[in-house]
């Protein structure tokens, strides 16, 4: 059993998700679990987290209705203000539902990243946030990640989660931008060397130049490839865990190639017992989910 550790959803409506342009035609529609259901089948993977996409609390419930009617999709990334009066009010009404697990902010789209998180009431939510033993996902660029890794290092009560490989820009690195990826590789272990800290290996055909090829490049796979191997070198196979990103990796690959390019990885670069753990065992531990039999 295999567990897809970063899908979305949602019921579009423009004004809540400015991040989709009109570049993202495949975007611009409703994308429910009815949607993927046959892909996840096919590639053999039977549950999911659904990760948040809007910044608005309502998103959080959302997809806590989403879980209660698909037993596949087995926890819950939602979002609230870290910062707001009313984050212990909102944590204790969520924590009523066994499939809450989190919450993850679009920090990547602040446009001051190191004021964010320097800012006190965040500071203060977070620590909020994992007394109560619940997941914070960090979700940047990779010109970003030094600017979290202070950050990420003050909070280690409880797992934080490094989603998309800290999504290295693999469309600008071409044959000789060495540069690029040694600055991705150094701030990659900055942050692996914190124990509490794991790492999604997802997100990256959408980092890759999509909007200019109708699929990834023999040479965007060697990056990939070579990124998931920094990332084991990095976090070790007990903290990396597979996402799909789906419905947004439709913008460079369907379901089936994202995850086809995570089987040959792990099965030429995995034992028997740390593909369990990149598949499954390490999610389980990291989000304490709990599988229904029937998924399993």
């Amino acid at each position: 059993m295999k567990i897809d550790t970063h899908q979305h959803f949602w019921r579009y409506n423009a004004p809540e998700f400015p991040w989709i342009s009109e570049a993202m035609p495949a975007l611009r529609r409703d994308c429910l679990p009815g949607d993927r259901a046959q892909a996840m089948h096919e590639a053999g993977i039977g549950a999911a987290l659904a990760v948040q996409a809007r910044t608005d609390p309502s998103e959080t419930d959302f997809l806590l209705q989403i879980a209660a009617q698909h037993p596949e999709v087995v926890g819950v990334v939602g979002w609230a203000d870290l910062a707001a009066d009313d984050l212990e009010a909102r944590l204790d009404a969520w924590g009523d539902h066994a499939a809450f697990k989190g919450l993850r902010h679009i920090l990547q789209d602040e446009p001051d990243v190191p004021a964010w998180v320097d800012a006190p009431r965040i500071q203060q939510g977070l620590r909020v946030l994992q007394s109560r033993q619940l997941v914070y996902e960090v979700l940047v660029f990779e010109r970003q990640l030094e600017a979290v890794a202070l950050f990420c290092a003050r909070h280690d009560r409880h797992w934080l989660v490094l989603d998309h490989v800290g999504k290295p820009a693999l469309r600008d690195w071409g044959t000789g931008h060495q540069a690029a990826r040694q600055c991705w590789r150094e701030n990659l272990l900055r942050l692996a060397a914190l124990p509490h800290v794991m790492c999604k290996l997802s997100g990256l055909v959408t980092e890759m130049d999509w909007p200019h090829q109708p699929a990834p490049s023999p040479l965007d796979v060697e990056h990939a490839l070579w990124c998931f191997d920094e990332a084991l070198d990095a976090f070790g196979p007990q903290r990396l865990m597979f996402g799909s990103d789906w419905p947004v990796c439709q913008l460079a690959a369907p379901y089936a190639a994202v995850h086809a390019l995570a089987q040959r990885w792990a099965q030429s670069r995995l034992n028997a017992w740390e593909q369990d753990a990149f598949w499954r065992s390490n999610a389980m531990r990291c989000y304490g989910l709990a599988v229904p039999a029937a998924t399993a």
